[in-house]
């Protein structure tokens, strides 16, 4: 089951997140979503762009992928290098659009096993059993400061530069991915979100709403954020 929702939240005039969802019947199954930023469209042109050139690459490409854990990765990082050049350039060509960046959250699914690329602060949870875990680490200076335990979680939680991004797509010639694979069981629940949701609801409420009714989650969890101030776009998408 599938479940996936975006939201302009309470307080931005542009929806700047962009999200894909595959078709029940594809092989592989490709979740990614995007949280675009950049004055004028910026934000919004470099989160489409970069899900469109993502998606685009990896179905011309996964037929020809030798179906080991190592190949499939490095096909997730071929993706995002691809997309990283198609916004770069892209921002090169219009002055207006100079500096727009975008977050990537990548999930393939096959054979059992999700293979996962990051870049910037949305994330990718996983729920298994009764646990909630977080698979991805945030690009933000925040995150920084919190391992060099310079501020503790709690004080990340309201930092004034909680938003300022350590790695985002498209802002450099060249950029790295976060790769791993994790694999996907039976009773597996997978939930990729914009920051608009995770600096809204705390994890624990996450994985409550989520646990309560996975067929109303993304409705409740966008309530929730909004409910909370909305001050940035909420985008869900949920994977059973």
């Amino acid at each position: 089951m599938i479940f996936a929702k975006s939201d302009i939240g309470k307080a931005r005039e542009l929806n700047q997140d962009y999200y894909y969802i595959s078709k029940e019947t594809d092989e592989p199954k490709i979740y990614i979503l995007a949280d675009g930023m950049g004055g004028y469209k910026g934000g919004e042109i470099a989160s489409k762009l970069a899900t469109d050139s993502v998606r685009k690459y990896i179905e011309n490409n996964f037929d020809s992928t030798p179906k080991e854990k190592e190949e499939i990765l490095k096909l997730i990082n071929s993706a995002v290098e691809y997309a990283n050049m198609v916004v770069y350039e892209k921002s090169k060509e219009i002055p207006e659009l100079e500096g727009m960046g975008t977050t990537i959250e990548i999930c393939l699914i096959y054979n059992n096993k999700a293979y996962i690329g990051h870049i910037g602060d949305s994330r990718i949870y996983r729920i298994r059993k009764e646990v909630i875990r977080k698979l991805t680490k945030d690009h933000s200076y925040v995150q920084k400061l919190v391992e060099d335990k310079k501020i503790t979680r709690e004080e990340a939680k309201s930092h004034p530069k909680k938003n300022m991004l350590t790695r985002a797509l498209g802002c450099t010639p060249y950029v790295e991915p976060d790769l791993r694979a994790r694999n996907f069981e039976k009773g597996d629940v997978f939930i990729i979100c914009s920051d608009g949701l995770t600096n809204m609801v705390d994890e624990k409420r996450i994985y409550e709403l989520v646990k309560n009714d996975i067929t109303t989650a993304t409705d409740n969890l966008i309530k929730e954020a909004n409910d909370a101030g909305g001050y940035d776009n909420i985008t869900v998408i949920i994977i059973s």
